[in-house]
């Protein structure tokens, strides 16, 4: 009988707990609603002065805003355009600055060459110059010279200046090469100027 009533007793706490909280949420969502509707009220008191106030609030603001955001794509073009003027003014600075020892050595020839009594020597020192010029653009800038009589003749990297018949040729082969041509890897920057050797023409 202790048993059954302790458990009645404790089914009734629970009931009543369950209530409270029940009725404790209740009395927040009230309050929470009276504050809604008390919050609402106040804004409906506005007067129409105080709305027009602040929407001129809100629109200066938002002009402000986008004033700040154009001055900042302005000062960012600027930048951009200035790192853009660098770039193309001293896009050469390094292979200028390589150049300075070739005319160093090209200075120094010179020099020798106003008490030299061989003219060989000379013509040697110019010869190492010119050697490791073309070896410092080929390595370093990817330049490559390009057309020997004997090669075919390709009117996308040649200059054609003449032609010549021969009956020994089968297709059109270069005969003379007068201007060397330059790639800058696989871009040609000038062509060659060639004698363009062709098949001769059968003779009636």
């Amino acid at each position: 009988m202790a048993d059954k009533e302790n458990k009645e007793n404790q089914t009734e706490e629970t009931k009543d707990k369950a209530e409270e909280t029940v009725q404790a949420e209740a009395e927040v969502k009230t309050d929470d609603a009276k504050n809604s509707a008390e919050e609402n009220k106040e804004e409906k008191k506005q007067t129409p002065e105080e709305r027009i106030a602040e929407l001129e609030k809100e629109v200066a603001d938002l002009k402000n805003q986008a004033l700040y955001k154009a001055a900042e794509n302005d000062n960012w073009r600027k930048r951009m355009m200035q790192q853009k003027e660098e770039a193309v003014a001293y896009a050469n600075s390094s292979l200028l600055s390589d150049l300075l020892d070739t005319i160093d050595n090209f200075d120094r020839t010179i020099d020798a060459a106003k008490d030299a009594k061989d003219a060989k020597s000379i013509a040697d020192g110019v010869k190492m110059i010119n050697k490791g010029l073309v070896a410092l653009l080929e390595d370093k800038y990817g330049l490559v010279a390009y057309g020997k009589p004997g090669d075919e003749f390709n009117p996308d990297e040649h200059e054609a200046i003449g032609r010549v018949e021969d009956e020994k040729a089968k297709k059109e082969t270069l005969d003379q090469v007068y201007l060397k041509g330059y790639k800058l890897k696989d871009k040609v920057i000038r062509h060659a100027k060639v004698m363009v050797k062709i098949p001769a023409q059968p003779k009636n």
